[in-house]
């Protein structure tokens, strides 16, 4: 695992993280609850999740009583964990829509005695085994490298590479362009790296045109994660030129352009499946007593058209939405 924590943890490979029989059996005597908030719930990746959650909860007698959509607003998280801190559930697993902003409602829920499981983020000033049980992430620094290395081969010598992403203060996000500003300056130093930024999903499209637009010459592209690249994507076919792309996590959208192959050449994939099972497993064992490590990781994939399917395989462990023929 190559990403340290928020806190500078290192990382607890997530497959290592496991219940004993003994605990399956205490798990399944508790009857657990929990609340599903998210920072969207309508991407693939968040999809994937909850049912890594749901699935895991439901093999042991549990259950997921309320998945919450916050779209991407802190009022809506605020607001929401502050009502689910009231509630009779067992847990709240979440990830956090930023860094900041965001400490006080998480307290509320851990201090109403609630199991406090995040994913990718830890809100500022927070403290795992106190504030809450761990964070759950995918390797979000190795997915940076991964991409970085799956766009090199595809942009010639001295070219400019631009790096699109999220305005917002999301450590997975800033993990992702640390990493990739990093291996390209080690192994592609004759590259020159531009930046454009996004505030939302949606805008990612007018972020590239303004991005490209202030680089004429702009040679590749590497998006921070695929539902913005989707829009990216758009941006690149309207306007004078086509260049290479990738990004992060695959999703239906994106794993359907890089097959097609015209501009997505490779996607650094999460296992949000298995990430949701991780995060499940995470708050059974708070519940029955157990104390995990503050920083579970679940590893990532490099993927290109020549291993599509299987790479599809891995982390679609529930069934996909949708055909990639």
């Amino acid at each position: 695992m190559r990403g340290l924590g928020p806190h500078g943890e290192r990382a607890a490979p997530a497959d290592k993280v496991a219940l004993t029989a003994e605990e399956v059996t205490a798990a399944r005597a508790g009857r657990f609850t929990t609340a599903i908030v998210l920072h969207t719930a309508t991407s693939d990746w968040a999809r994937l999740v909850a049912a890594g959650i749901g699935e895991t909860f439901a093999a042991h007698s549990g259950a997921v009583v309320e998945i919450v959509d916050c779209s991407f607003d802190k009022a809506i998280q605020n607001r929401e964990l502050s009502r689910l801190a009231q509630s009779r559930i067992d847990a709240v697993i979440s990830i956090p829509v930023g860094v900041t902003g965001l400490s006080r409602a998480y307290r509320e829920v851990s201090k109403a005695g609630k199991k406090l499981i995040l994913i990718d983020n830890a809100p500022a000033g927070m403290l795992p085994g106190a504030e809450y049980v761990a964070v759950v992430s995918a390797d979000n620094f190795n997915l940076g490298e991964i991409a970085a290395a799956l766009l090199s081969p595809h942009v010639a010598d001295e070219g400019v590479v631009g790096i699109l992403t999220y305005t917002a203060d999301f450590f997975a996000a800033n993990e992702r362009e640390i990493a990739f500003r990093k291996w390209i300056g080690a192994n592609r130093p004759d590259l020159t790296l531009v930046r454009g930024r996004f505030a939302a999903v949606e805008d990612a499209g007018a972020a590239f045109t303004r991005l490209s637009g202030e680089n004429p010459d702009l040679d590749g592209l590497f998006v921070t994660w695929d539902v913005p690249a989707i829009h990216a994507l758009q941006a690149i076919r309207a306007g004078p030129r086509n260049m290479p792309v990738t990004t992060v996590d695959l999703g239906i959208a994106i794993a359907a352009e890089l097959a097609d192959g015209e501009l997505v050449k490779g996607v650094a994939a999460q296992r949000p499946y298995d990430l949701g099972v991780a995060a499940a497993i995470t708050a059974l064992m708070s519940l029955i007593g157990r104390h995990p490590p503050p920083w579970i990781v679940t590893p990532g994939i490099p993927v290109t058209r020549n291993n599509l399917a299987e790479a599809h395989q891995a982390v679609w462990r529930v069934a996909a939405p949708a055909s990639l023929d």
